[in-house]
């Protein structure tokens, strides 16, 4: 399989098509053509076929993608195969929600701890798994093989819950908090700033207003 020189838009495509995937195969769907993943994707088929060829060949001329075959091999590319143990750092309203959230599993990962401070939230059960005390942080990440830690604290909290992280051997970091994360390069760090995404939000809405 073919992986060099992969572009940061290819590979944020793959999880695109991986979920319209499993959409499809929930839908009992056998075989799917480049023009219907890209309609429904609102993007070409000729940038799905760019985006595949540059992982191996996949699929038939003339007749598509098999479905159940695609969803597998992007599975594979993207890691989702290896079944990564998570745990959420926080348990207020975001990681609560994040901890409720239904498709962790069908995405390939297992939800196996979550984490807080706060004497009210430990001992509490969510999403059917108990609510543990930071200080347990370290132990329980070896003993349950956690590979991907899952920051929803205020700002404030964040940087050292991610040395807590990297400390306990974690391999990657999903982050909410708002704030600039300092890890070694060896584990692997992924931002997710609500802010932004409502900022560019509110950008698009302006500008189509005011070009009315």
């Amino acid at each position: 399989m073919k992986e060099q020189n992969i572009s940061r838009a290819t590979i944020d495509r793959l999880p695109l098509y991986f979920r319209t995937l499993r959409l499809a195969q929930d839908e009992g769907i056998d075989i799917i053509s480049s023009e219907t993943l890209g309609n429904r994707l609102n993007i070409t088929p000729e940038q799905i076929r760019k985006d595949l060829t540059s992982f191996g060949q996949f699929g038939k001329k003339g007749v598509g993608y098999y479905v159940n075959e695609l969803k597998r091999c992007i599975g594979d590319i993207l890691g989702l195969n290896n079944h990564w143990n998570i745990a959420v750092i926080g348990i207020g309203h975001l990681g609560e929600a994040l901890a409720n959230y239904q498709n962790f599993a069908s995405m390939g990962f297992n939800l196996v701890a979550l984490f807080d401070t706060d004497k009210e939230i430990i001992g509490r059960v969510v999403s059917h798994i108990r609510v543990s005390d930071m200080t347990d942080l370290k132990q329980i990440i070896e003993e349950k093989n956690i590979s991907i830690g899952v920051i929803a604290v205020p700002a404030q909290f964040a940087q050292a819950v991610a040395d807590q992280l990297v400390e306990a051997g974690i391999r990657g970091i999903w982050n909410f908090a708002p704030v600039k994360m300092d890890v070694p390069a060896s584990v692997q760090l992924v931002n997710e700033d609500l802010s932004v995404g409502l900022s560019r939000l509110s950008y698009f809405i302006s500008s189509a207003r005011d070009s009315q």
